[in-house]
C-alpha cells in the first residue's frame, strides 16, 4: 500500500477498477490468479445491495498492504488479474448462473486460481459448474450461516436459498457455520446424511474442526464463503445476518488448514451488502479475499523461493 501511495504522489495514475491496485493491463495469461466481479443481486429476500459488494471489496483492497505478515511475502507477486465485471442477466437466475459459468471457464484454463466476488450467493453454482468441468474430483467447502438447501424458494430453484441444493447435484459439498435452517432443510440433511457442521461446532477447538473438515474434502477444493457465516459483530454488512457466527480467527484457522492439505482451485466471497454496515466490513471482505489467494498459492511460492535460493551446481 505504501509503495502504491508513493507512486500516486509521483504522478503514476491510480487504477480503481482492479483488486489491490494491480495494473489494469495485466495479461491474464501471465497471472496466477483471476478475480471475477459479479455485481448481481436479483433473488435476495431481505436486505439488498449485494450487487454493490464487488465494487466495495475492490475499492477497500487498495488500502491493503501488499506484504502479508503471516505468510512473510507479497501475495500480489503471484500476479492477480481482475476481469471486467460480469454484466447481470435479468432474464432469470438460471440464465445468470450460465453467464457466470461462461465467464469463469476460460479463466480456469491452465490451472489458474479463479476467485469470484459477489454479488448474491446464487452465482456460486456457475463458478462450480465451470471448475467441475476441469476437475473431476472437485468438492466444495461451503461457509454460510444458512443451509441454502431448499429445492425451490420464491418460485425458483436457482436463487440464493437453493444454492447448496444445486451444488449437491454437482459434487460433494461440506457445510460449515450453519445456524439457521427450515424444517425442510433439516429433513433433507438427515435423509441424505449430508456433511454439515452446525455452529457452534461440537468439537474441542478450531484445529480439531479444521482436521475434520479437511478429511471430508476431496483433493481439489472450491471454497464458497457467504459473509453472513461471520458473527454480525464483525460482519454486519450482509443481507441476512445471524447472531452467534464465526469469528475471524476461527475462519482463518480452517481456511489455512484446508489450503495446506488440499488444492484450492477456486473460491468466492459473496453477499457483502456495503450499505448495511460499517465500511470496515468491506475491508474485512477484501482482506479475506487476499488471505484466500495467499493460502491457495503459498505452497507454490515456497517452492519457488527454495528453487531461487538453491546454490548453483558446480561443474
Amino acid at each position: 500500500m505504501v509503495e502504491r501511495r508513493e507512486q500516486a504522489q509521483q504522478g503514476v495514475p491510480r487504477f480503481w477498477s482492479t483488486f489491490i491496485d494491480t495494473a489494469p493491463d495485466l495479461d491474464p495469461a501471465k497471472a496466477r490468479v483471476a478475480l471475477v466481479p459479479v455485481p448481481y443481486d436479483s433473488t435476495t429476500s431481505y436486505r439488498s445491495s449485494a450487487r454493490d459488494g464487488p465494487k466495495a471489496i475492490i475499492e477497500a483492497s487498495r488500502q491493503l498492504e501488499d506484504y502479508d505478515i503471516e505468510l512473510d511475502r507479497d501475495i500480489s507477486g503471484v500476479g492477480i488479474y481482475t476481469s471486467p465485471a460480469v454484466e447481470p442477466d435479468l432474464s432469470g437466475p438460471e440464465a445468470m448462473v450460465n453467464r457466470v459459468e461462461a465467464a469463469v471457464r476460460p479463466l480456469a484454463d491452465g490451472g489458474r486460481l479463479v476467485g469470484v466476488l459477489g454479488g448474491e450467493h446464487s452465482i456460486t453454482v456457475g463458478a462450480v459448474n465451470a471448475l467441475r468441468a476441469r476437475y473431476d474430483d472437485l468438492s466444495v467447502l461451503y461457509l454460510d450461516a444458512h443451509g441454502d438447501l431448499r429445492d425451490q424458494y420464491m418460485g425458483t430453484g436457482w436463487g440464493h436459498a437453493t444454492v447448496a441444493r444445486r451444488l449437491h447435484d454437482i459434487c460433494k459439498t461440506v457445510h460449515v457455520g450453519v445456524r439457521s435452517l427450515s424444517a425442510e432443510e433439516h429433513r433433507f440433511i438427515r435423509e441424505e446424511d449430508l456433511d454439515v457442521v452446525m455452529w457452534p461446532p461440537q468439537t474441542t477447538g478450531p484445529a480439531e474442526l479444521a482436521s475434520r473438515v479437511t478429511d471430508s474434502l476431496t483433493e481439489s477444493v472450491y471454497i464458497s464463503i457467504d459473509l453472513d457465516v461471520f458473527d454480525p459483530s464483525i460482519m454486519a454488512a450482509v443481507g441476512t445476518p445471524e447472531p452467534g457466527g464465526m469469528l475471524w480467527d476461527e475462519a482463518i484457522v480452517l481456511l489455512r488448514a484446508v489450503a495446506a492439505e488440499r488444492k484450492v482451485v477456486g473460491f468466492d466471497v459473496v453477499e457483502l451488502s456495503p450499505n448495511e454496515g460499517p465500511e470496515a466490513c468491506a475491508f474485512t471482505a477484501a482482506k479475506l479475499v487476499y488471505k484466500l489467494i495467499g493460502y491457495a498459492t503459498d505452497g507454490e511460492a515456497n517452492k519457488q523461493n527454495v528453487k531461487q535460493a538453491a546454490p548453483t551446481k558446480r561443474e
